[in-house]
């Protein structure tokens, strides 16, 4: 399989309200001014689409889903259960996403994107992170080849940081690494994505945790540069 160039200019927002997430951020995306970083909630940021970290169900019954049902309505479930149901038999895989439309003016779209399995799940020795973050991405890379220019903004919330506990300093890098895979690539489908990213930080557990690791994709692929 291919590896298309990215097209450049996706504004990028990273929203929290944990200040912790906010400041392991900072450090993490201190390279990538082209990013913002607030702190606050998701709910307030203008742009095309939010990601919101689910579970494999789509079920949207707490953390930052919950706060997206209550703001958008029950309807945005339904969407995405049903987007989760025929385009992946009922159980969306971590490492995989789905893009549907809102309902609203904003955001236009929902990026659902797996961190768990269940609702309430521990995925801090996982690398569910890097998965879902570069999941998220490369549904706004396939959205855009359906539509182009139909996602030039996206935001994020620290993943896995509350419900999954994973640590805000590692969060904040495993977010970076799937920033920077996206930034340089786009896959054909999210199976060469997820074996790209296990392939390359099985390991992540025996690295320094303030250690960011850049994800590349095999030597045979080619990059946008």
């Amino acid at each position: 399989m291919s590896v298309h160039p990215v097209p450049t200019g996706l504004r990028v927002v990273l929203s929290d309200i944990n200040a912790k997430v906010v400041q392991s951020w900072l450090g993490a995306f201190a390279d990538s001014p082209d990013v913002e970083i607030v702190k606050g909630s998701i709910i307030n940021q203008q742009v095309d689409a939010w990601v919101s970290p689910t579970n494999s169900h789509g079920a949207m019954n707490g953390g930052v889903d919950a706060a997206i049902k209550r703001h958008l309505g029950a309807g945005i479930q339904l969407r995405v259960q049903r987007a989760i149901r025929d385009r992946f038999g009922g159980s969306l895989p971590i490492g995989s996403a789905v893009c549907v439309p809102s309902g609203a003016a904003n955001p236009k779209f929902l990026i659902s994107t797996p961190t768990m399995q269940q609702s309430v799940e521990n995925v801090r020795e996982t690398l569910n992170v890097a998965l879902a973050c570069a999941a998220a991405f490369q549904a706004v890379h396939m959205q855009n080849q359906r539509e182009p220019g139909s996602i030039a903004s996206v935001a994020l919330v620290g993943m896995g940081a509350a419900t999954g506990k994973v640590p805000p300093q590692v969060c904040a890098n495993l977010m970076w690494a799937g920033y920077t895979l996206f930034h340089d690539y786009a896959f054909d489908d999210y199976d060469e994505l997820r074996s790209t990213v296990t392939g390359q930080l099985g390991d992540i557990e025996t690295r320094p945790v303030h250690q960011r690791v850049r994800i590349s994709p095999p030597a045979t692929r080619r990059s946008r540069h």
